[in-house]
């Protein structure tokens, strides 16, 4: 089986349920069985965190999978210091997969549309808000479905 890469998105303040917990965790463990073990992060805000958490502990009880945590860099400098949202030690390696683009809100657009492109499954908990970046992602993604990409948004589901 090809091993596959999976991407998460979601927005940064989000109501963490037991409902939540559960549909990520079901998501996450199809992922696993379709062949995914490579795991994308942003590793900005709570619906991250909550993926980030499901992912280690599959990893930790299922070792001989080899699954691994990339942190996806928004700015190549992120690479050689210290970034206040995430830490190092959560992730298995950090990449930067992007250009360098002047300003923080632009260079995590061009960031999360190279995760898409690069990812064979990308889950979202984005609702439809304009101005959130989750829901830009999601909008990115729908358009390159004709690629192959699956997309689940837990927001609609």
């Amino acid at each position: 089986m090809e091993e596959k890469i999976c991407s998460f998105f979601g927005h940064r303040d989000v109501d963490i349920t037991d409902r939540l917990c559960a549909k990520t965790t079901a998501e996450i463990t199809k992922a696993v069985e379709r062949g995914c073990r490579t795991f994308y992060f942003g590793g900005y805000g709570a619906f991250d965190d909550l993926c980030l958490q499901i992912v280690t502990k599959i990893k930790n009880e299922n070792s001989e999978l080899k699954i691994r945590r990339i942190y996806c860099a928004s700015q190549e400098r992120y690479l050689r210091k210290s970034v206040r949202y995430f830490n190092r030690e959560d992730y298995d390696e950090i990449v930067y997969l992007t250009p360098s683009f002047e300003g923080w809100y632009k260079s995590i657009y061009f960031r999360n549309c190279a995760m898409i492109d690069q990812s064979d499954l990308v889950i979202f908990y984005a609702e439809s808000k304009e101005g959130s970046g989750a829901y830009k992602a999601y909008k990115y993604a729908k358009r390159k479905r004709e690629k192959g990409i699956t997309i689940i948004n837990l927001w609609e589901n």
